[in-house]
């Protein structure tokens, strides 16, 4: 079971105007309601939501949809071979900010593994996907489209580049970074971090903090299939998914090179 970017894209491209329209007209006042973990939530949030769901549920009525705003509706889930991981808005934090680097989240996964992936960059009117398999694309702002792949790096060189979160840094990551000889640092939100390793900009990004499998899912393959990983902190196994808890062990995002921790 394969999608066309095709059968995707479009649900990206109209889903980004819907958070666009709202970036454009925000009003914290009237725009941003605050969900039961006390995280913000905003129209943007819900129209994106609302687009997706709609446009996957026509396109594949066989296949239940996991939104990080439907976490509840979703009775046995983890007996599905096949689910929808999304996240209609990643980075609301950042949107909130009117910074650019948020993202729109769409996996497929198929007995807890992600095997395509979709990615939208609104604010840039860029999308990213890959498929298990064939490789890890982008589509620019003019409409060009490209293989993206990693870059090759080792870890003593010197001056890697380190994505780290905009919004959540601790001192457990700062000193995954320390050990590197003069990293220099990239800060930035959402799903961007993974899309900056896989098309070779970024070289590694910890993660030494919670994050959702929404957050993650389709970025990883896209990240996997440019020739990355994303390895769990402890085991060092590929990131699993539609786990009983939906939370993600802490993991490390690697480009075209081997770590050691």
């Amino acid at each position: 079971m394969t999608h066309s970017v095709e059968d995707i894209l479009p649900i990206l491209k109209e889903a980004s105007q819907k958070i666009m329209e709202v970036y454009h007209s925000f009003d914290p006042e009237k725009d941003i309601t605050i969900k039961g973990d006390d995280s913000p939530l905003t129209r943007a949030d819900k129209n994106s939501h609302e687009v997706i769901v709609a446009a996957l549920q026509r396109l594949r009525p066989d296949i239940a949809i996991l939104s990080e705003e439907n976490t509840e509706e979703l009775v046995d889930r983890t007996s599905l071979e096949f689910l929808w991981c999304i996240d209609p808005l990643d980075g609301t934090k950042e949107f909130i900010k009117k910074k650019q680097d948020f993202c729109i989240n769409i996996a497929l996964l198929k007995n807890g593994k992600a095997i395509e992936g979709y990615v939208a960059v609104p604010a840039k009117n860029e999308f990213y996907w890959a498929v298990e398999g064939h490789g890890a694309f982008k589509e620019d702002a003019e409409g060009k489209r490209s293989e993206i792949k990693v870059k090759s790096f080792k870890a003593s060189d010197k001056n890697l580049k380190i994505a780290a979160s905009a919004s959540h840094r601790n001192q457990e990551t700062n000193d995954f970074i320390e050990v590197f000889e003069e990293p220099e640092l990239k800060s930035m939100g959402s799903a961007l971090k993974f899309l900056k390793i896989a098309e070779g900009e970024v070289d590694i990004y910890p993660r030494i903090a919670p994050t959702m499998e929404w957050d993650t899912a389709g970025p990883q393959i896209i990240l996997e299939e440019a020739g990355g990983s994303v390895l769990h902190y402890e085991t060092k196994q590929p990131l699993r998914y539609n786990k009983e808890n939906l939370l993600n062990p802490y993991f490390i995002a690697i480009g075209g090179g081997e770590l050691s921790w």
